[in-house]
């Protein structure tokens, strides 16, 4: 008999169904034994006679065949969409055997976080952590989604690279056939070469940062979603572009994972007008007045002073984003666009999202000679840069992108504690899948 799924159950009432799925739970009830069998549809309570279910425990695997039946009135389960249903089981068969748990999968949400990682492969099966990868899932969907409909091109991004992408020390080298080489710390090379190929390309790509830090900000591997736009009227366009990304994810979210919101006990941030923006030294001076703490000639924002703008505009627009300008230009790669009216600050911006950034983006420079000569400032040797350069030798019409970090929008809609709890396998100074034996 062909495999029903448990969300098709509603629909059979009164015929003879098979089942495949893992046993959730098992209650006993004298002669009478209720299983919770979940598939990847859904949960249905299943009755059967004790002398069918035997050993049989939490996350076997078993196939069962019965009738679908209506509960009782005041038997049902109104918080799932099989609860008004039960299968009355006829047959089981064990498909795989499950040895015993360290722990139940209802108490995931209680357990540390290194224990959380420890049994991955155990506790992606709980419904809390299954709940956070479908929500990425839904943001990384709609962010392609809101791209492809203004017109961008997806492209493939490569994970190898000859040089240093945003420069410094936090970089993974690799021996790439005798010859040097490292890990990619974010596609921007190839989307400014691809845009002058498609004109907005965007890509969604592994990036990887070597940054001997373990905070519950920081991943060595993360999602990066990356757009790129050529032939921009303004450098304001991409802050426009990218509020319309963020207003779409929040709106899919809230209307594509109501339950998994329910679960994690999350509410989508709202986004009533606009985002507002302001520049970077205009929030270090809105930070002074409010904390007396003088970070006014600091070259960035501190994670406190991210907490505390975003406390200010939630207060003052009621936002929970905003949009920080006009970073310096010492603090920004060597391909950032300087502010024509004062070259010290770029046209540049971050994306705060409830005291965190989330995004960062600006225009590039798009003139070859003075790329070149960027290059040169930022203590660069132009010849490591050829293959990029030919870009811009050749022909780049005036262009900017920005990144959006896809766990940290995951974990600031959702409020969680710490990174790696929005990374399916996280990467860190501590832990590839195992923890290393050197950092223990």
């Amino acid at each position: 008999m062909t495999r029903t799924l448990i969300k098709e159950t509603p629909q059979k009432i009164g015929e003879q169904i098979t089942l495949e799925g893992r046993i959730a739970s098992r209650r006993d009830h004298g002669s009478i034994v209720f299983f919770d069998l979940r598939d990847r549809t859904g949960i249905l309570q299943v009755v059967l006679q004790t002398n069918m279910a035997n050993d049989l425990k939490e996350e076997d695997i078993i196939l069962i065949e019965g009738v679908v039946k209506e509960r009782p009135a005041k038997m049902e389960n109104l918080e799932i969409e099989t609860g008004k249903v039960e299968l009355e089981a006829s047959k089981v068969g064990l498909i795989s055997k499950s040895q015993d748990l360290p722990f139940a999968l209802k108490d995931t949400p209680e357990l540390s976080l290194p224990v959380l990682l420890d049994f991955r492969p155990l506790t992606l099966r709980a419904e809390k952590t299954k709940a956070i990868f479908k929500i990425e899932e839904e943001v990384i969907d709609e962010f392609r989604k809101t791209l492809k409909s203004l017109d961008f091109f997806e492209f493939q991004a490569p994970s190898i690279v000859p040089t240093a992408t945003e420069g410094g020390s936090e970089i993974f080298k690799i021996d790439y056939y005798n010859t040097s080489a490292f890990l990619g710390q974010s596609p921007q090379f190839y989307k400014q070469i691809m845009v002058g190929a498609f004109e907005r390309v965007f890509t969604v790509a592994k990036a990887y940062r070597a940054e001997p830090s373990v905070t519950t900000r920081h991943l060595s591997e993360y999602i990066t979603l990356d757009g790129e736009m050529g032939f921009i009227n303004s450098w304001t366009d991409l802050m426009d572009t990218c509020e319309t990304i963020i207003k779409n994810i929040f709106k899919r979210v809230e209307l594509s994972c109501e339950n998994e919101l329910k679960i994690l006990d999350a509410i989508v941030p709202e986004i009533k007008k606009n985002i507002p923006r302001i520049r970077m030294r205009e929030a270090q001076q809105i930070i002074l007045e409010r904390t007396k703490r003088d970070n006014t000639k600091e070259p960035d924002l501190t994670p406190e002073d991210e907490k505390e703008i975003c406390q200010w505009a939630k207060e003052t627009y009621n936002s929970e984003v905003v949009f920080i300008t006009h970073y310096p230009t010492k603090k920004r790669p060597f391909y950032t666009m300087p502010d024509p009216e004062n070259p010290d600050y770029t046209l540049s911006f971050d994306i705060l999202l409830k005291g965190l950034e989330i995004t960062t983006g600006g225009q590039r420079i798009n003139d070859y000679n003075q790329l070149v000569e960027n290059i040169k400032k930022w203590g660069n040797k132009p010849e490591d840069f050829e293959f990029y350069l030919q870009a811009f030798k050749y022909g780049m019409p005036k262009e900017g992108g920005f990144a959006f970090g896809a766990e940290r929008v995951v974990k600031q809609i959702l409020g969680l504690e710490n990174l790696r709890e929005a990374s399916a396998f996280p990467r860190d100074m501590g832990r590839i899948d195992g923890r290393l034996s050197n950092n223990e």
